[in-house]
């Protein structure tokens, strides 16, 4: 739709202060680990692509944004040669993407240097695949970073992309991040770069971080009930932060976006469909009984799932192993965020009360932080299940290595004869190590009486293990 120019600028110019010669407002000096890898893409690109924010609604893609412009600027980029438009805006979105970058240009025309242009929100941009892919092969001169909360990974856009953009999936925020962002006055914890270093401790070493651990675990708790997401981390009532995820998800992702890009006209089995996967969270995904109990078909189940996927609400885990039997078996299934389930199913606190629900939480959140910390390196991660009903719920593989985790999550400490299914995953696959994660502080170190080994099997209290997890992403990537 053809926009006069004037009114386009005028638009766009509430979005670029920093065209007026004027600073961005209200930005936090404290900046995510992710920030790292996407300045590094803008500033010197290892290869000629456009860079994409992916990541659910409110994880602080936009922040992100504006905080590389920021830098950029003090940099000393030319302020006219950086664009940031949100295609959310109806204005923006009637215009389409040519005619915002011509206003743009015919207002501010460009200094000499390379063009940077941030796109917020490009799932709303017409064929914005094909766009990106064009101005990637023949505008040499412009740097791109867009974002996409809802972005159709399963549609044919994606294939276009191939070679044309980098990809930086964004997490709800780890515990470290998330203590960080809450500018808690805490002990200081030890720094680890990898969970191997665990092994090498002594004794004291371990009775010194359990002392200076204990205030965390109120704080993980609180964290399981508020999310990892900026906004609601900061609100004071957790019943509020609650409320506003619960917005978010219900009434923005399931509604709005869902009918907008995806054009979903069974708006409420979709959200049926949600709720069944909040209830089964960290679950095995078993598609006969979820269409049973909801009364939809299985493509249409299947097609809701896929689409719960690419709006980055679940992941989907598959068993450990290769081939067809891998394709026949069943996912497991878990929501981005902990937090999620207990204000989607309006638990309150009381979550804190049920064993199995924060035992269920805390897996979830586990492999949150496993996803968030490995993702970079293609980590493969998936559950393991073996003879006899014997699993391990998360393997960790990258080059060949698998790690595995069993979380235990529960006041008893953690004894081999609990562990039958690590165990046998670390004998029959010769692994080098293997963890699990324990809740009392106390269940901390190696596991003395490990038939596999007693130097193979290390105990580490979950808020420990996440905030290691964070705290290891701002440093030099390095595997476990």
């Amino acid at each position: 739709m053809k926009i006069p120019s004037e009114e386009l600028f005028s638009v766009l110019s509430q979005f670029n202060p920093w065209w007026r010669e004027e600073n961005i407002p209200d930005l936090p000096l404290w900046r995510r680990a992710a920030f790292r890898e996407l300045y590094s893409w803008l500033s010197t690109p290892p290869a000629p692509r456009a860079v994409m924010l992916s990541g659910a609604r409110q994880v602080g893609k936009t922040t992100l944004i504006l905080q590389a412009i920021q830098l950029l600027l003090r940099e000393g980029v030319p302020p006219a040669n950086i664009l940031y438009a949100t295609f959310d805006h109806p204005m923006l979105k009637l215009a389409g993407i040519d005619e915002v970058v011509d206003a743009w240009r015919e207002m501010e025309p460009r200094v000499e240097g390379p063009e940077y242009l941030f796109l917020d929100e490009a799932q709303f941009i017409r064929e914005w695949g094909t766009w990106i892919k064009h101005q990637v092969d023949f505008q040499k001169q412009q740097r791109i970073a867009f974002t996409g909360s809802a972005v159709p990974l399963v549609e044919a856009e994606q294939e276009s992309g191939v070679g044309r953009w980098h990809v930086i999936k964004l997490t709800t925020l780890s515990f470290y991040e998330y203590l960080q962002i809450k500018k808690l006055e805490l002990p200081s914890l030890p720094g680890l770069s990898s969970l191997k270093e665990l092994f090498d401790w002594k004794p004291r070493d371990i009775r010194r971080c359990t002392e200076a651990a204990g205030p965390y675990v109120g704080h993980f708790h609180e964290y399981l009930l508020r999310g990892g997401f900026p906004q609601t981390a900061q609100v004071e009532s957790i019943t509020q932060a609650q409320r506003l995820l619960r917005e978010d998800i219900i009434d923005k992702v399931l509604k709005r976006d869902m009918t907008a890009i995806f054009g979903v006209r069974r708006v409420l089995d979709l959200e049926h469909t949600f709720l069944y996967l909040c209830m089964h969270d960290g679950g095995l995904l078993d598609m006969p009984n979820l269409c049973s109990n909801l009364e939809v078909k299985r493509p249409t189940a299947q097609s809701f799932i896929e689409l719960l996927e690419a709006t980055h609400l679940i992941y989907r885990l598959p068993p450990y192993g290769y081939g067809k039997d891998v394709l026949r078996a069943k996912f497991k299934i878990y929501l981005a965020d902990a937090a999620i389930a207990p204000a989607v199913m309006l638990k309150g606190k009381t979550m804190l009360e049920d064993p199995a629900a924060l035992g269920t939480a805390t897996e979830s959140s586990v492999f949150k932080h496993l996803f968030s910390r490995y993702y970079s390196q293609n980590v493969r991660l998936s559950y393991w299940k073996g003879k006899k009903n014997l699993e391990v719920d998360l393997v960790a593989e990258i080059g060949g290595t698998l790690i595995p985790f069993e979380v235990k999550y529960r006041s008893q400490h953690a004894e081999s004869r609990d562990l039958k299914g690590l165990v046998e995953l670390i004998r029959a696959k010769s692994l080098p190590r293997g963890y699990v994660v324990t809740k009392s502080l106390n269940d901390f170190g190696a596991l003395q009486e490990d038939p596999a080994g007693s130097e193979r099997i290390m105990r580490i209290p979950a808020p420990l293990l996440c905030y290691w997890m964070g705290f290891g992403e701002l440093q030099a990537p390095s595997f476990e």
